[in-house]
C-alpha cells in the first residue's frame, strides 16, 4: 500500500509540476510579439548539426575547457614518468620535471606543434602560471612546517659549518663562472650584480624535500648521519632563502644601497612574524591539535596568515614564496597539529598544483636552442661547477668538523641535491628577466643532473666504501641457528593475524625460534613529522597481539619507493625461513572469490605495463595473484606464504589437499603445526598421490608415532560444504592453488582461511 501510495505522490507531482511549467513556456512566447527579436542569418540556415559542432568548438576553446584539458594532461604525464623514475631508483620529482619539458617546446612543442598550439596556446600561459603559484605558495608552506627548528638547534655546530661551506663555496664559483658568461649570455639591460647574484644562488641551493625522502628510503633518517645531513639541508634551506630574499632586493632595487630600505623592511617583517605572530598561532595550535578540535575556523585562520605572509612579502619585494616558507616555519611546533595539517595540504598541493609548475617550467625551457657543441660545453660547465662547489664544498666541509670520509662523501652527495627548489629559484629569476632562455635552459639541466645523479652516487660511493649493516648481520646471525619467520604486513589488522598464524609454528619452541614483524610505508607519505608516529601506529596493534601470545618480536619499519622490492630484499637478507604475507589489492575487482578465482575484469596495473615494456612478461598474463604478490614471489629465495585471511581466530582444524608429489613439502608444516598448536591435520589425497609414493605415507605415518589421532587421510574428491565449514585454515601449495583457481574448481568457494605457499 505504501509503496502505491508513493508512486501516485510522484505521478502527481512530477506530471503536475510539468505541465504547469509547459504552459508558462507556452504563454511566454506570447511575449515575443511586444519584443523585436533579431536572429542572425547564419542561424536560420545553418542546420541543427552545425550548430552543434559550432557550439562545441566554442566550448572545447573556451579558457576554462583549455585549462582542465591542461591539468588532466600534466597530471597524467606527471604520474606516468614519475611511476617510471621510482622504477629506476630516482625520485618522483625526476619524473615530473621530464614530463614539464616533454610536453614543453623540447619536444612536443618541436615535433607536434599543432598538439602544442591547441594544449598550450600562449593567452592561457598566464592561468597556468598563477595556479601553479598557487600550488608553489603551498608547497612551501610544508617545506617551511617540516623544518624541525628543534633538531637544528641541538645539532646547530656542526650543521651550521657543514651548511654554510656547502653555500660559500658553490656561490663564488657561480659568481667566478657568472664572469666569464655574462656577456654572452646576459639579457640586456641586466647588471652584472644581479646576474651574478642569481647565479651564486643558483649554484647553492639544496633541495631539503627530495633530500629528507632519500634519507628515508635509504634507512638512514634514524641513524647520526641521517640526523646530520638532514639538518644541514635545514639549515641550508633557511640561510639559502634569506640570501635569496636579499638578492631579489637587490636585483628590483637595482643596487645594494637602495635595496637597504627593502632589507630593512623584511627584517621588520620577520621580526613581527616570529615575536608576535608565532607565539599567538603557539597558544592556537596547543588548544587546537587533534583532529576533532582543529575546526574549520581555525584552519582558515592558519591559511589566512599563510596568505597574509605570503601577500606581505610579495608587496615587500622578495617574493610571495618566502613569506609561504616563514609561515610555515613559524607554525606551531606541535608534532600531532604539524602532521594533521600537511595532510590536508600536501596531496592538493603535491599531486594536483605542483606538477602544473613543472610544466610551466617545462614550457619556458627550450633545449633547442642549444644547437652547438659550444652551448653543450657551457652546459656542462655549468654542471660540473654546481657538483664541484656543492659536493666537494660540503664533503671537505663534513670532513673538516669530524666525521670519516665515507660520511663526508654521502653528505656532500645529498646536499648536491637540488630537484624542486632549484626550480623555484631559476623560475624566480626568469621572471624577473635576469636570466635568458639559453641559461635557464642550461640551468634546468643541471637540476637534472644534480638531482639525478644523487643516487647512483651513493650507490657508488657504498660500494667504494661499503659499511656493514650491524642490524641486519646482527639479525641474521641470531636467525642461523633459529627457525625464523618474517610477517609483513600492511594493515595492522592483517599484522595480527599473520602473526597468530606464524605463533601456531613456533608456539613451543620460543628458544630456537622468533618472529620478525615488518612494515613498508611509501616513503612519499611520511615526512620527518610523521613518520615516527607512523611507524608507532603501525606496530601498536602487532604489539598488543604479541604480548596477548607472550611472543617476542622483532620490529622492523621500511620506508620506500618499491615496496615488493624492499620486502623481497629484506627477506633474501635476514637469513629467514619463511616469509609470510597478506594477499593484497588484487588486479580483479568484486568479491574476494572473485579476485581469487579471477571471474571478472582485469585491470590494467602501471606495474604489469612496464613488466610487459621491459619484455619480462606478457601483458595480459593469466595470473591468480595480485601484481604486488606475484613480485615479491618472483623475487623471494626463500618460501613465501600468501595468507588469504576469512577471519582467521584459531588454528586447529587443518585442511590439506595433496594433488601432486611435490606437495609432499606441505607435510613440514603440518608437522609444525601439530607440535606447536596441538593441530588436527585432514589430509585430502583424491589422486591416490599418498599410495603411489611410500617416502610420502612413510612421512605421514612417523608424524603419527609422535603425535597419535592428530593426522586423517580422505580420498573421496567431492568435498562436503559443512566439512569445508568445519576447517579452520587450508594449506596448498602455490601450484596446486594455481591449478585451482585456473580450473575453477568448485570447492574453492567454501575454503576458510588459506595459507598458499611457495616453497
Amino acid at each position: 500500500m505504501k509503496n502505491i501510495r508513493n508512486l501516485l505522490f510522484y505521478v502527481l507531482t512530477i506530471g503536475g509540476f510539468s505541465t504547469l511549467i509547459f504552459g508558462i513556456i507556452t504563454w511566454g512566447q506570447v511575449l515575443e510579439d511586444r519584443k523585436v527579436i533579431t536572429k542572425v542569418h547564419h542561424e536560420a540556415t545553418a542546420s541543427t548539426w552545425d550548430q552543434f559542432m559550432e557550439t562545441f568548438f566554442h566550448n572545447l576553446n573556451h579558457p576554462l575547457a583549455i585549462l582542465l584539458l591542461q591539468i588532466i594532461t600534466i597530471i597524467v604525464a606527471a604520474r606516468i614518468l614519475g611511476f617510471f623514475c621510482r622504477k629506476i631508483g630516482q625520485p618522483s620529482v625526476i619524473g615530473e620535471i621530464i614530463a614539464g619539458i616533454v610536453l614543453g617546446p623540447s619536444l612536443f612543442g618541436m615535433y607536434f606543434p599543432e598538439f602544442s598550439g591547441f594544449l598550450f596556446p600562449k593567452e592561457s600561459l598566464g592561468n597556468l602560471q598563477f595556479l601553479s603559484q598557487i600550488g608553489l605558495i603551498l608547497f612551501m608552506f610544508v617545506v617551511g612546517m617540516e623544518l624541525d627548528l628543534n633538531i637544528i638547534r641541538k645539532k646547530a655546530n656542526d650543521a651550521v659549518v657543514i651548511s654554510h661551506a656547502s653555500i660559500i663555496f658553490p656561490f663564488t664559483l657561480g659568481v667566478t663562472l657568472a664572469y666569464f658568461v655574462y656577456d654572452a649570455f646576459a639579457p640586456e639591460n641586466v647588471n652584472f650584480l644581479s646576474f651574478a647574484l642569481f647565479i651564486g644562488i643558483a649554484m647553492s641551493i639544496t633541495a631539503f624535500p627530495v633530500l629528507a625522502r632519500i634519507v628515508q628510503e635509504r634507512g638512514l633518517t634514524k641513524t647520526k648521519l641521517g640526523a646530520i645531513v638532514i639538518t644541514c639541508a635545514a639549515a641550508d634551506d633557511i640561510t639559502a632563502w634569506c640570501i635569496l630574499a636579499a638578492v631579489i632586493a637587490i636585483v628590483k632595487a637595482g643596487s645594494f644601497l637602495s635595496a637597504l630600505y627593502i632589507i630593512l623592511a623584511a627584517v621588520l617583517y620577520v621580526f613581527l612574524m616570529i615575536k608576535v605572530v608565532r607565539p599567538f598561532l603557539k597558544r592556537l595550535g596547543e588548544k587546537y591539535s587533534s583532529k576533532e578540535s582543529l575546526s574549520k575556523p581555525v584552519v582558515a585562520l592558519f591559511f589566512i596568515t599563510l596568505i597574509i605572509s605570503s601577500y606581505l612579502t610579495e608587496v615587500i619585494g622578495i617574493h610571495a614564496l618566502f613569506g609561504a616558507f616563514l609561515a610555515g616555519v613559524i607554525m606551531p611546533s606541535s608534532l600531532s597539529f604539524r602532521t594533521i595539517f600537511i595532510e590536508k595540504i600536501e596531496d592538493v598541493a603535491l599531486v594536483l598544483l605542483l606538477p602544473l609548475f613543472f610544466v610551466f617550467t617545462g614550457l619556458r625551457t627550450h633545449i633547442d636552442l642549444l644547437n652547438d657543441w659550444s652551448l653543450w660545453g657551457i652546459a656542462a660547465i655549468i654542471i660540473a661547477v654546481a657538483v664541484i662547489g656543492k659536493f666537494l664544498g660540503s664533503a671537505l666541509a663534513a670532513r673538516f668538523v669530524g666525521q670519516s670520509w665515507r660520511e663526508s662523501l654521502i653528505i656532500g652527495a645529498l646536499m648536491n641535491t637540488r630537484g624542486l627548489m632549484e626550480l623555484v629559484v631559476l623560475n624566480i629569476g626568469y621572471d624577473l628577466g635576469v636570466l635568458s632562455d639559453e641559461i635557464f635552459t642550461m640551468l634546468v639541466l643541471m637540476a637534472l643532473v644534480t638531482t639525478f645523479m644523487t643516487g647512483p652516487l651513493l650507490d657508488l660511493i657504498n660500494w667504494l666504501m661499503p659499511e656493514r649493516d650491524t642490524q641486519m648481520e646482527q639479525q641474521a646471525s641470531e636467525n642461523s641457528t633459529k627457525y625464523t619467520i618474517l610477517v609483513s604486513f600492511g594493515s595492522p589488522e592483517r599484522g595480527r593475524t599473520l602473526l597468530r598464524l606464524a605463533n601456531s609454528f613456533i608456539r613451543k619452541s620460543l628458544d630456537n625460534a622468533g618472529v620478525t614483524a615488518l612494515h613498508v610505508s611509501p616513503s612519499n607519505d611520511l615526512n620527518q613529522f610523521n613518520a615516527e608516529e607512523y611507524e608507532r601506529e603501525s606496530f601498536k596493534q602487532v604489539k598488543s597481539e604479541a604480548r596477548r601470545l607472550q611472543l617476542p618480536v622483532v620490529t622492523l619499519f621500511r620506508p620506500t619507493v618499491d615496496i615488493d622490492k624492499e620486502i623481497t630484499d629484506t627477506a633474501n637478507a635476514g637469513n629467514f625461513d619463511l616469509l609470510m604475507i597478506g594477499i593484497g589489492r588484487s588486479v580483479f575487482e568484486g568479491s574476494l572469490l572473485g579476485r581469487v578465482l579471477g571471474f571478472t575484469t582485469k585491470l590494467i596495473n602501471p606495474e604489469r605495463l612496464y613488466e610487459t615494456i621491459t619484455g619480462k612478461e606478457p601483458l595480459f598474463e593469466n595470473t591468480v595473484f595480485d601484481d604486488r604478490t606475484r613480485q615479491i614471489i618472483k623475487g623471494s629465495k626463500i618460501p613465501v606464504g600468501i595468507v588469504i585471511d576469512k577471519d582467521l581466530e584459531k588454528v586447529e582444524n587443518i585442511f590439506l589437499p595433496i594433488f601432486s608429489i611435490h606437495d609432499s613439502f606441505l607435510l613440514v608444516y603440518a608437522q609444525k603445526l601439530i607440535h606447536h598448536s596441538d593441530a588436527r591435520i585432514s589430509i585430502l589425497d583424491a589422486a591416490g598421490i599418498i599410495k603411489q609414493h611410500p617416502e610420502i605415507k612413510e612421512s605421514i605415518r612417523s608424524i603419527e608415532q609422535v603425535a597419535p589421532n592428530h593426522i586423517v587421510l580422505h580420498t573421496e574428491r567431492k568435498l562436503e560444504k559443512e566439512f569445508m565449514q568445519q576447517q579452520d585454515l587450508m594449506i596448498i601449495s602455490h601450484d596446486s592453488w594455481r591449478k585451482a583457481v585456473e580450473t575453477q574448481s568448485i570447492w574453492l568457494t567454501n575454503t576458510p582461511s588459506v595459507l598458499i605457499i611457495k616453497p
